[in-house]
């Protein structure tokens, strides 16, 4: 178990968290808790949320005119016509 604690110890402790917060609030305090670290990570790789826009949108932008360029097809080509001087010619 995480920090040498038993499995007993650990669900003591959670079930003290539940009496002191309740069941309603602790998934609000795990989510915070979440985006907490999160937001520390990003500020550790020195990401901020406008360079995470920004990259997202260059992203999107170089993806976009890849996707729009559908081929078109291809005009059928008209078969030639035999006409009696392509018929001299050929002769």
């Amino acid at each position: 178990m995480p920090f040498g604690l038993g499995f007993g110890e650990t669900v003591i402790i959670f079930a003290v968290f539940l009496l002191l917060f309740g069941a309603k609030r602790l998934p609000e305090l795990a989510s915070g808790m979440g985006k907490g670290i999160r937001d520390f990570k990003r500020a550790l790789n020195g990401l901020d949320e406008n360079s995470i826009q920004a990259n997202a949108e260059q992203n999107y932008l170089q993806a976009t005119p890849a996707a729009a360029q559908v081929p078109a097809a291809a005009p059928a080509a008209a078969a030639p016509v035999a006409t009696a001087e392509t018929e001299k010619a050929a002769q």
